[in-house]
């Protein structure tokens, strides 16, 4: 049967890549502060970094903020990103970054809107709402989503560090590490991983030995100041897999994109082997 995971397993296979291109339009970084500037934007990137893309993630935040002319690009960027990867033979999964969290009917709707609607693979999720809030975008195991566990900002540190105490335990663990193994308890379908920034690698490094199986979406290498190394050494399983680097700015900004993209995606590649020699 066909898992989310296992789909984006056969294209990190498929382009020997670990390497999430992040579609984030930013206003400044367009030529026009208009939805039509942004698409051109997202279509140039994609074009150009679709070979060296194991998962594309478009923020869905720098298309809303266009208005109901940003959802209708948003729209488009996806249909793109399905047209070239039909191009290159090998189909690249999208992630909307727009962590939902919420409840009963209202959950149904983003899960609906995302999946259906956009024509989504993966959605990003807050999970603080517990599992009912996760429920309705879990059901099929073709799509997946990435719950926050440990983000990347300096403020994760006011809610994601304190210490809890799960029912029927008396050992008290961070709430970081709490969600990681409830995301491993709900992960029955192979299609929910967990967010945890690349600006933390020792505490990666804590939650990769208490979920040695489950996918990592790991934000902030570059802009934010997360290592690239850092990152991989922290986050990759036994098999060399089992973390997805998300760029944006590193890429979006350089003179060549195209360029950057296989420049990271190489980087990625001979640390891999270097931490596998090891």
């Amino acid at each position: 049967m066909e898992t989310f995971f296992s789909f984006l397993e056969r294209r990190v296979d498929d382009s020997s890549s670990l390497l999430c291109i992040g579609l984030d339009p930013h206003i400044p970084d367009l030529k026009e502060p208009t939805a039509a500037s942004a698409l051109d934007f997202c279509l140039n990137l994609i074009k150009q970094t679709a070979p060296y893309a194991a998962a594309f993630k478009p923020n869905a935040a720098f298309f809303e903020v266009f208005g109901a002319e940003g959802w209708v690009v948003l729209k488009q960027v996806i249909e793109a990103i399905h047209e070239e990867s039909s191009r290159l033979g090998s189909m690249i999964p999208i992630i909307l970054d727009a962590k939902r969290g919420d409840i009963a009917s209202t959950a149904n709707a983003y899960a609906q809107s995302a999946f259906e609607n956009l024509g989504v693979n993966c959605i990003t999720l807050n999970p603080y709402l517990g599992h009912d809030s996760v429920e309705p975008f879990i059901g099929n195991p073709e799509k997946g989503v990435f719950l926050l566990c440990k983000t990347s900002n300096a403020g994760s540190m006011d809610l994601q560090n304190v210490l809890v105490l799960p029912t029927g335990s008396d050992s008290p663990m961070p709430l970081y590490n709490y969600v990681a193994h409830l995301a491993q308890k709900w992960n029955v379908n192979n299609n929910i991983g967990i967010v945890v920034g690349a600006t933390h690698p020792q505490i990666m490094s804590m939650i990769r030995a208490s979920v040695p199986d489950m996918w990592i979406l790991s934000p902030g290498v570059g802009a934010q100041g997360g290592e690239l190394e850092s990152a991989l050494k922290s986050g990759l399983r036994k098999d060399g897999k089992g973390i997805l680097l998300p760029v944006s700015r590193g890429i979006s900004r350089a003179e060549n994109p195209g360029r950057a993209a296989a420049e990271l995606r190489d980087q990625i590649i001979n640390i891999q082997r270097s931490l596998h020699q090891n």
